[in-house]
């Protein structure tokens, strides 16, 4: 079948020999280290921002301002099966790490036979930061990269069975991904690339399997299609808006490079950037499917961060979704670069075993800006204990907050019988009780940031600063409200086992 299916066409394919017998040792290795990964979840506390997702599972929709809704979905199964807690909000996140190491070792392994490319593989992309960090918390990209590496898997599968049914699984895991993140349409780009760059792929393009599989994504990512079409379009407005602030220089590059080196682990990254050259120049060489498949879906997604870094600021954790093509291509590197695969994957898992440590039982006194566990983690029972105070002190019938994950935090954090109102323009786009009308006569409790704060003239109670034995990382100023006509939407925000 124009080769596709064949050792030979395959990048480091050796005919006739055997599997990796390492696999079973990874699976028991990949087992222990997401037992680790759920103890971790369950002992440190929800971010302002998970705690923001689990307000969209317990108001399910097609969409969101943000995102697509597959976050939500996750959450809501999690919590179904573990409770309103943070080892329930997160309980899918070490589970997805795992089926999608598996799935990663998987497609290397057709890729790479004999090479332990699937162990490598899989242990380097653990190893590093950004999936220490993502595997015990819950965002979109943790869906986003399971389904990501499904596609890739089902991709690499097509390769070596030369079968087009693969383009059905391709297309339904591509299609999540896209229910994920918007940046899923990447894999769709890339696989289309892929097809009219590879000459034995060519006859693929009018073959109905790949039409089936674009279809059955494009079906899946129609309800999110449709909740857009009925609020304006107002979530594609957002993202697609990125790309209009645009300033060339070579500030943010400097930034997305010295964050990838970070969150990838140096050693990691080296690797991860040695196999993408070595994959592109077999690519120009032979036009090996396999090697044309990672470029497609690991290099072609870094080229789009790497020219939007050129003018604007690349979140840190955007680029994730290149490290699994880019170390199924590790994983396949020649013997002279073999050697460094240990010590990058004992430095990346020594740096997460640190970050573990300091994000539950916080051994080291670093400010905020040096300690993102801290930013992000640190401090939140505590102020919303104080908060609750202050608003027993004032009679306030209500707290609020216009900044959405703070907001989230109180509705988490705060005694169920407290009423926690989110005030700010995105809380009109989501399906949750309007708070205006049930609370238009009551003082309220607004908190704000001292950052943020843009009530000066409003009546000043005090301050909350939260901290993390005894490290401050902000300060917020609290004030008097009352939800007057014409205020900026408010809803009632749910509460743990509260039925809503």
């Amino acid at each position: 079948m124009n080769g596709i299916g064949s050792r030979d066409n395959v990048p480091g394919g050796v005919k006739g020999q055997r599997r990796s017998p390492s696999l079973p040792f990874l699976l028991l290795a990949l087992l222990a280290l997401t037992g680790v990964r759920l103890w971790v979840a369950a002992q440190t506390p929800l971010s302002p921002d998970e705690a923001y997702y689990w307000v969209w599972s317990r108001a399910l929709a097609p969409g969101y301002l943000d995102h697509p809704p597959m976050v939500a979905l996750f959450i809501r199964l999690g919590t179904i099966l573990a409770g309103p807690s943070a080892l329930g909000v997160r309980l899918l996140a070490p589970v997805s790490a795992l089926i999608g190491s598996l799935l990663l070792a998987w497609a290397a392994e057709d890729l790479f036979p004999d090479r332990r490319a699937g162990m490598w593989a899989a242990i380097l992309l653990n190893a590093t930061l950004l999936m220490a960090a993502g595997a015990v918390t819950m965002t979109p990209d943790t869906p986003l990269l399971l389904f990501w590496t499904a596609t890739l898997w089902a991709l690499a599968r097509f390769v070596v069975t030369g079968k087009g049914g693969w383009w059905l699984l391709a297309g339904l895991f591509a299609g999540l991904a896209i229910d994920s993140k918007y940046t899923g349409l990447l894999l769709f780009v890339g696989a289309g690339l892929w097809l009219i760059a590879v000459p034995a792929l060519r006859p693929w393009l009018w073959r109905w399997p790949v039409w089936g599989g674009a279809g059955l994504g494009i079906l899946l990512f129609a309800p999110v299609l449709a909740w857009n079409a009925g609020h304006g379009f107002a979530s594609f407005a957002k993202q697609g808006g990125r790309s209009a602030v645009w300033h060339p220089g070579l500030r943010f590059f400097g930034e997305l490079l010295a964050g990838q080196i970070g969150l990838a682990t140096p050693l990691v990254f080296a690797l991860a950037v040695t196999g993408v050259v070595a994959a592109a120049r077999r690519f120009w060489r032979e036009r090996a499917p396999g090697d044309g498949l990672l470029l497609a879906v690991g290099a072609l997604p870094a080229l789009v961060f790497l020219e939007h870094a050129i003018g604007d600021r690349v979140q840190a954790n955007w680029p994730a979704i290149c490290y699994p093509a880019a170390l199924v291509a590790t994983g396949g590197l020649a013997d002279a670069w073999r050697r460094w695969m240990a010590p990058a994957a004992a430095l990346g898992f020594a740096i997460a075993g640190l970050v573990y440590w300091q994000a539950v039982a916080a051994p080291f006194a670093l400010p905020a800006r040096l300690d993102p566990t801290l930013a992000r983690l640190g401090g939140w029972r505590e102020w919303a204990d104080r908060i609750e105070a202050a608003r027993q002190a004032s009679g306030a019938a209500f707290v609020a907050d216009e900044n959405y994950g703070e907001a989230a935090m109180l509705a988490w954090l705060l005694p169920r019988a407290v009423v926690v109102v989110g005030v700010a323009p995105r809380w009109a786009l989501f399906s949750l009780p309007r708070a205006d009308q049930a609370l238009a006569a009551a003082p309220g409790l607004l908190v704000e940031s001292a950052r943020r704060a843009e009530h000066p003239s409003s009546t000043g109670l005090g301050e909350v600063i939260r901290q993390r034995r005894g490290v401050t990382a902000e300060r917020y100023r609290l004030y008097g409200l009352r939800l007057d006509e014409g205020a900026p939407p408010s809803v009632l925000l749910p509460r743990p086992g509260e039925r809503f």
